[in-house]
């Protein structure tokens, strides 16, 4: 899910959905911090039992590891803040997650610019906020130019009918589907199976022969006409 950014009153205003700033928020205040840990080592310090006491080792042992954790964790979002700024002006995809339905989305596109809040970074894709926790793919200009455009004319060629169905109603969108096929550099078709465009001039063929038919017919019909007068 998505964050979206509204400009409102002279300032933006963001809406939240599963992946949220709030969230972000109220993840961070629940993070054990030095002092909520120091709080637990007194109450068990005091609760321990005294025939069999924890020994200073034990104690020291302990907080070393939660500083390690601690640390770990620092330098991980130290991290990401970094990774995100690099993201600026690159062309990357989001696997998004709702947490209400469970749903996986993959959402596409540039990113503009980066949005700290909590200590987290958020992209902005297209007027949307995501967390980078949900960065799957960093991608080339070419690979999303490709990408997109594959997904774009294997949607057009779903919405024609079966070939047996095929009219000559349908004759602009296959002609154009057709001529972006043939438009599509060697990189690009790599996206697509060599049978989609085997499909695609089956149907260009099947719309020529029905043309040439019409005219066919259309040119009888003139010198029949011809022919009486």
């Amino acid at each position: 899910m998505s964050l979206i950014a509204a400009y409102e009153d002279g300032k933006f205003v963001t809406s939240t959905s599963a992946t949220s700033l709030n969230e972000s928020k109220e993840t961070k205040n629940n993070e054990m911090d030095s002092d909520a840990f120091l709080t637990l080592l007194v109450a068990e310090m005091k609760n321990q039992d005294p025939l069999e006491p924890t020994s200073n080792t034990e104690w020291v042992s302990q907080y070393a590891t939660f500083t390690q954790v601690s640390e770990l964790q620092e330098i991980g979002t130290a991290m990401d803040s970094v990774k995100a700024q690099d993201l600026v002006g690159e062309y990357v995809i989001m696997k998004v997650t709702s947490e209400a339905t469970g749903d996986t989305n993959y959402i596409s596109g540039q990113v503009d610019y980066v949005v700290y809040e909590g200590g987290k970074a958020f992209l902005s894709i297209e007027n949307s906020l995501y967390s980078i926790e949900d960065l799957d793919t960093v991608a080339s200009s070419e690979y999303m130019e490709a990408y997109d455009l594959a997904n774009e004319v294997a949607d057009e060629f779903k919405k024609l009918p079966a070939l047996e169905d095929l009219t000559l109603s349908y004759a602009r969108k296959v002609n154009e589907l057709s001529e972006k096929c043939s438009g599509m550099t060697t990189y690009q078709k790599t996206f697509l199976e060599d049978a989609f465009f085997e499909n695609v001039e089956a149907y260009q063929k099947r719309i020529d022969e029905l043309q040439a038919a019409a005219d066919a017919e259309e040119s009888g019909d003139t010198k029949e006409e011809t022919s009486e007068e």
